[in-house]
């Protein structure tokens, strides 16, 4: 299975897992995120560990807020703090 495979289908198991509410492509129709409004942009790497995403996915948790897919990488908008996810 290749990364980026590897990477959307264990952050999908890991989100259901959770039951963090998740906003994809299937949902949505057009989306644009402006970053520049943001103060902090933090970016997490999955290189094959598991602990990251699970890492991302406790923010969601944590802040009680949604998960949203863009593309390959994921995103929690939190105020001025944006966080993202995206494989290597």
């Amino acid at each position: 299975m290749a990364k980026k495979e590897l990477f959307l289908k264990r952050t999908y198991e890991i989100v259901n897992e959770l039951k963090i509410p998740l906003i994809d492509e299937r949902v949505y129709k057009n989306i644009n995120i402006n970053d520049s409004r943001c103060t902090v942009v933090l970016t997490f790497e999955f290189d094959e560990d598991e602990s990251v995403i699970r890492g991302f996915l406790g923010l969601a948790d944590y802040f009680h807020t949604v998960v949203i897919k863009q593309k390959d990488k994921f995103i929690i908008p939190n105020g001025t703090v944006l966080f993202e996810l995206k494989s290597k």
